[in-house]
């Protein structure tokens, strides 16, 4: 588990140079499709809930904190390749960092703003990254079942 721990310390200390170098809603211009920006979602994905009225923040850290501890659950009792460990890790860390933010100032801090002229993909964070490439490593492993080698091992340090 430490390194979920150095995944979710690692998105608080980038969250953190954000929110200390960037006021709310002030966006950098990067490139021509990528900009910095500091917003505050109260909600989830894609600002789901982000109007729901202040209850959304205590479902989310839930539902993360719920989802972070079954997925711990599995890693002690032993996954079958190392690439569903470092899903499992990646995980764990991304949820843990969105819920702290969530814990801590009431909505996640996303800064990541990808657009294409007047169009922009929702912003988001690293934490954000983190579950949607281990996702994406956990469909992968699925396919590819012997891909990393043997079981991953009971009671991982990772």
């Amino acid at each position: 588990m430490g390194a979920a721990a150095l995944l979710l310390s690692l998105d608080q200390i980038v969250k953190w140079v954000v929110a200390t170098n960037l006021p709310p809603g002030e966006v950098v211009a990067v490139t021509a499709w990528f900009n910095l920006v500091h917003v505050l979602n109260p909600g989830a994905s894609f600002s789901f809930l982000a109007d729901a009225g202040g209850w959304q923040r205590h479902a989310l850290i839930a539902v993360g904190v719920a989802v972070s501890a079954t997925l711990a659950a599995l890693l002690w009792r032993g996954v079958r390749t190392r690439l569903e460990m470092i899903a499992y890790v990646g995980m764990i860390g991304g949820a843990l960092g969105n819920v702290v933010d969530r814990m801590r100032i009431g909505a996640v801090i996303d800064y990541l703003d990808l657009h294409w002229r007047d169009t922009h993909w929702p912003a988001f964070n690293l934490a954000d990254i983190f579950v949607v490439g281990s996702a994406a490593l956990l469909i992968w492993a699925s396919f590819r079942p012997g891909l990393a080698g043997g079981p991953a091992g009971q009671g991982n340090s990772t």
